[in-house]
């Protein structure tokens, strides 16, 4: 069977199983991925707000995307260990997004914390590079008249820490945010051994609609899903 009739497939059978409440699904499907995806952390607070530029200096604010699902990850180009991995794995969760109707409801950010290095040019040509959709996905980078290390402490206010290294390089963990809509801080992913497809489902939790009353998944339902994908 194709890959997007899959999909398709997929979600559907996520809308019987595990509907959501407008804008939050409560506890049940945090739940579900925290007992499914061991990389996994629920957050549910406010999101730290943030207000940057792209690459031709338009400014981004993260409000800008209230009605959407925005995954979130720092990392910067000159990165020589984990960083083009991190892109990667974005790359291939929103490959998979993108075969779906929430291709248009999920707005990929990626934050550099090397502003000075990360020209423009560097950011335009970076997600050719990597893979990544323009459709959905922007790299950002501190205002005019930011401080150097704006994105840097930006990080940190996800708990994100980047040490700069003399050899320009930079210590850091590896992180994707979930934010939901209305600016809601859903979740963590941590590192990079998460399952992609666990990101995709999560993600289309958060974006189920109401549509019947709740009921719960039966016991084996996830793995069965997902094995349409293997």
């Amino acid at each position: 069977m194709h890959f997007a009739r899959l999909t398709a497939l997929l979600i559907a059978m996520l809308a019987y199983a595990m509907p959501a409440a407008a804008h939050h699904p409560g506890a049940d499907l945090d739940k579900v991925m925290g007992s499914k995806e061991q990389f996994f952390q629920a957050i549910d607070s406010p999101a730290p707000p943030f207000e940057l530029a792209d690459a031709d200096g338009k400014v981004v604010r993260l409000s800008d995307f209230t009605d959407r699902i925005v995954v979130l990850n720092f990392i910067f180009a000159g990165c020589t260990d984990v960083c083009p991995l991190h892109s990667a794995l974005i790359a291939d969760v929103q490959s998979k997004i993108n075969v779906t109707p929430m291709k248009d409801m999920v707005q990929f950010i990626t934050v550099t914390t090397d502003p000075e290095v990360d020209t423009p040019d560097v950011m335009r040509s970076y997600g050719e590079a990597h893979g990544l959709d323009p459709h959905n996905w922007m790299f950002l980078t501190r205002r005019p008249g930011d401080t150097e290390d704006a994105t840097r402490t930006l990080s940190e206010t996800y708990n994100v820490k980047f040490e700069p290294l003399d050899d320009g390089q930079q210590m850091h963990g590896v992180v994707t945010h979930v934010i939901d809509r209305d600016g809601r801080f859903a979740a963590k992913f941590h590192g990079l051994r998460f399952e992609p497809l666990n990101l995709v489902l999560y993600i289309n939790g958060l974006t189920n609609a109401p549509s019947r009353p709740s009921r719960p998944a039966e016991t084996g339902w996830w793995d069965s899903v997902k094995e349409l994908f293997r």
